[in-house]
């Protein structure tokens, strides 16, 4: 038995090393919000990469980079459609992207509000009471129906205009009349047509409005809506801009549109990915920045993190470090 080959292997000499010193926060003092966000680039794993976030949002705005915030349906049905409708009130964001949940979902909620339940509910139980869940978020099905005799009557209003100007309706501009229908301050799109903040929606079919549309167009099959007109708005927009940063909550089709019309620029300056997904099946979810880099839909030289968490838990960490003006900046 060779015990110094062993005694060798086991204290391997290290070479010098300098670096920030991992450590937490100290629970011992007064509480401090700027202090423990702060204290999160020190902490490693996630919580570092969360902090990192914060500080590349900071230099997105600093720069005065377009904002491109994409977010997934889901992001909607949460609390955070109100941290979102926030952002859009203080044009803080430039750019909405979203999916057809996310546009339906925050205009119902002007309506009736989503109810807490609870993951392991019955769901068989569930639909005989007609109740739908996502997560642990209740829609009671009277939601939809509220949002129905909202939405007959803007889809005809809509199709009226169509057959006077003789021009089809793009989907953002769907979007963006349908912002001038709803009522309440806490809206996403109330404040994004306020403020002439574009929201995209290229699959705008893709739920209740899709629905709502199928019945519409049995009794009026000339009605139409144009997704390609605004392929050429979201990209012309980003190949304007000077820089651009993007806010991805999530994945799949919102991610992808954001980046995809970063591409035609050179890629976005900065990136901030927030989800779940991870990346050993190829989705675009799980995708990293460095990924994006491969297809030119993010630059080579600019700031990107990647965030893997549940977003309802690090956006408004997220956001509460971004507002805060004296969180210094991370030693990166």
């Amino acid at each position: 038995m060779n015990l110094k080959k062993a005694r060798k292997n086991i204290l391997k000499r290290s070479s010098r090393l300098e670096g920030l010193h991992i450590k937490g926060y100290d629970f011992s003092k007064k509480f401090n919000m700027e202090q423990f966000l702060n204290s999160y680039k020190a902490t490693g794993f996630q919580a570092t990469q969360l902090r990192l976030a914060i500080d590349i949002i900071k230099e997105m705005k600093r720069e005065k980079a377009t904002v491109f915030l994409g977010c997934t349906s889901n992001m909607v049905s949460s609390g955070l459609r109100e941290i979102i409708a926030y952002l859009a009130r203080k044009r803080l964001v430039d750019v909405l992207v979203t999916t057809a949940g996310g546009v339906e979902e925050d205009v119902i909620k002007t309506l009736k509000p989503f109810l807490l339940g609870s993951f392991h509910a019955d769901d068989k139980q569930l639909r005989k009471h007609g109740i739908n869940r996502i997560g642990n978020i209740f829609v009671p099905n009277d939601r939809y129906i509220a949002f129905e005799k909202l939405m007959m009557p803007f889809l005809q209003k809509t199709h009226e205009k169509q057959a006077a100007e003789n021009k089809i309706t793009t989907a953002s501009e769907f979007i963006f009349n349908l912002g001038k229908e709803v009522k309440g301050k806490d809206s996403i799109l109330y404040w994004a047509t306020r403020n002439k903040i574009p929201v995209f929606c290229p699959a705008l079919t893709d739920g209740s409005i899709g629905d709502m549309l199928y019945f519409f167009m049995n009794s009026h099959p000339d009605f139409k809506l144009d997704i390609a007109s605004d392929i050429v708005k979201i990209t012309e927009i980003a190949m304007n801009s000077k820089k651009t940063g993007a806010i991805i909550l999530g994945g799949g089709l919102a991610k992808h549109h954001v980046m995809n019309a970063n591409l035609f620029r050179g890629g976005a300056d900065y990136a901030v990915y927030i989800s779940t997904g991870s990346e050993y099946d190829g989705s675009v979810a799980g995708a990293r920045p460095s990924e994006a880099v491969s297809w030119g839909k993010k630059n080579l030289s600019g700031r990107s993190v990647h965030v893997e968490g549940d977003a309802t838990i690090i956006f408004p960490l997220v956001v509460a470090g971004f507002l805060n003006k004296n969180l210094p900046p991370t030693l990166y």
